[in-house]
This record gives structure tokens, sequence and C-alpha cells, in this order.
């Protein structure tokens, strides 16, 4: 399967049958434009605007919003409901974290998590081959909050996101904070936006950072 960062929290996920998911599509107000793209299946975490632009992708795609367990052109999705902040939903509200099996890899979006790790959430999403975290803080988990959902959930790859880049708008912190947590073998700096992955590439041995180059940070 082909991974594709979008930018902030928005991927586009492609199985090798050709059915497509798009992640959490933004508005322009966090201070870049979604680019153009189709997809069968959008998931949205939450309706907050640099989450649910639902309108920006094509091709009519069914929109997965909800908690519940789906099956679309052969994908098949799990959604669970969480919260957006550290105090049961009070300040932020609801928050989705999906969890896809394309091509056999196991990826798991995390959306806008803002609650700490918790073992019921960690046996509820294992296994996770390739995670979709957010580690900018302030809005979400921050990342020393994000490391220790990857020491417990220990995917083979972790992707961070939602964190500020060269023209985000959003008083979020950088990914460095996040990648000085791991040592230096372990992240690995990718040269472009996009990844392709294969169950055989998994071996579950250590954990490696990808960092996808798509925006200077």
């Amino acid at each position: 399967m082909k991974l594709t960062w979008l930018g902030h929290s928005s991927f586009k996920l492609v199985e090798s049958t050709g059915t497509t998911v798009v992640t959490d599509p933004y508005h322009s107000e966090i201070g870049f434009d979604m680019p153009e793209v189709s997809a069968e299946i959008v998931t949205v975490s939450h309706t907050h605007d640099d989450h649910d632009n639902i309108e920006a992708v094509g091709g009519s795609p069914a929109v997965l919003n909800r908690a519940g367990a789906y099956e679309i052109g052969g994908v098949h999705i799990l959604a669970d409901r969480t919260y957006h902040d550290g105090k049961k939903g009070a300040e932020r509200g609801e928050n989705l974290v999906f969890k896809y099996r394309m091509d056999g890899v196991d990826l798991c979006h995390m959306g806008d998590i803002g609650e700490e790790c918790n073992a019921f959430l960690v046996e509820t999403l294992m296994p996770v081959n390739v995670l979709m975290i957010p580690v900018g803080g302030n809005y979400t988990v921050d990342a020393k909050q994000a490391k220790e959902y990857v020491d417990r959930l220990m995917p083979d790859i972790v992707i961070p996101m939602h964190f500020k880049t060269k023209d985000c708008e959003l008083d979020i912190d950088k990914v460095g904070e996040f990648l000085d947590l791991f040592d230096d073998e372990h992240i690995v700096y990718i040269d472009g936006d996009t990844v392709e992955f294969d169950r055989a590439d998994f071996d579950g041995e250590e954990t490696k950072v990808f960092v996808l180059e798509k925006f200077s940070y």
C-alpha cells in the first residue's frame, strides 16, 4: 500500500486494488491549501476546520465520521471514540481514532487525540504497523505524551503529524521536540511526501520514525 502526506493530519492511503482513503482534509485557515485529491473514502476524526474539509475531496467519497466498524472496497476500518483533551472532552469534545487494514498492513490515525495513553485504548488498537500521531501539543497530546503512545503501541513505523510547519499558522510545536525523544538511528528522513509499505517490511523488532519532507520545517 502507498501512503502520501497531504499536510497537517491529512494523508492519502492507497491500497493495491486502487481503493483510496483520505484522512482529515483541512481548510486553508491553517495557513496553506489542501491539495487536489479524490478518494472512495474520507475519514474525519472531528469537526474542526483543520480536519473536516470534506468538500475538498473529489470522487463522491463515503464519509466516515462516527464510531463503528466498516468495510468499503476491500478496506477494513475501525473507528474508536476517544477524547480531544485530557478532561474527557470537557474542553474540546470527542475525537475518533481510525484503524485501517490495507494490503495486510495495520495503520492507525490518531486524529486529534488529547487524552493520555491508557491500557484500554492500547489493547483496542494493537497491533499497529504504521502509527500516524499528532505531536504538536496545545490542542492535542504533546511530544512526550505522543512518545508514550509509541512506547505502548510499539508500531514498526511512526509518522508524526499535526505539528508546526513553515506556513502553518496554528499555535503548535515543531516536530523537533518529538524527534529529540528518539535516538538518531531510529529516525528516517524521507525525500518526498510518499512512502510504500508491504506487510513483509515489518519484523516487529524496532520502531522507526519516518519524517516526510513535503514541507520545510
